[in-house]
């Protein structure tokens, strides 16, 4: 299980652009990123293989079109039960918050991709500890809680 692909984006509804690093806040989520703040959704995940499996539909997307901040190999995250916590790379901790989503209208992914699987597939934490993350950066599902470092 390793993270492929890190994203963000300075607008909400927007697809997001790839970095290679990112500073993870704690209690925030990806620094720089539209979507990080005082709430429940700080960070988005999707699976690579749900963005292979829209190409295979016929969608021209890639890695950060459906608005995903973090696209892992390995890890099928709608079917993780919410509240399970995750390590990513050495030190960053999130905590499952949210699976799929509502969308009340579509959005700017919608028109330009012709469907966003974000509702259906993608998952949403908040960021428990704090750090940097790196694209191939491993991750793994974790057995024990971990307090936050209080930073």
């Amino acid at each position: 299980m390793k993270i492929v692909s890190i994203a963000v984006s300075r607008k909400k509804g927007t697809r997001k652009t790839l970095v290679d690093r990112v500073n993870v806040i704690e209690n925030h989520g990806l620094e720089g990123d539209a979507h990080a703040g005082d709430w429940h959704r700080q960070v988005s995940f999707l699976a690579s293989e749900s963005i292979q499996a829209a190409r295979e539909k016929g969608l021209t997307v890639d890695f950060g079109d459906f608005a995903e901040n973090v696209a892992t190999v390995g890890v099928d995250w709608k079917t993780l039960p919410v509240g399970t916590r995750v390590k990513l790379g050495s030190t960053v901790v999130v905590e499952v918050s949210q699976i799929g989503k509502t969308c009340h209208k579509p959005c700017a992914i919608y028109y330009q991709a012709g469907d966003c699987i974000m509702p259906r597939e993608g998952v949403f934490a908040r960021v428990i500890r704090g750090g940097e993350i790196v694209c191939g950066d491993s991750l793994a599902l974790m057995a024990e809680p971990v307090e936050p470092t209080g930073r």
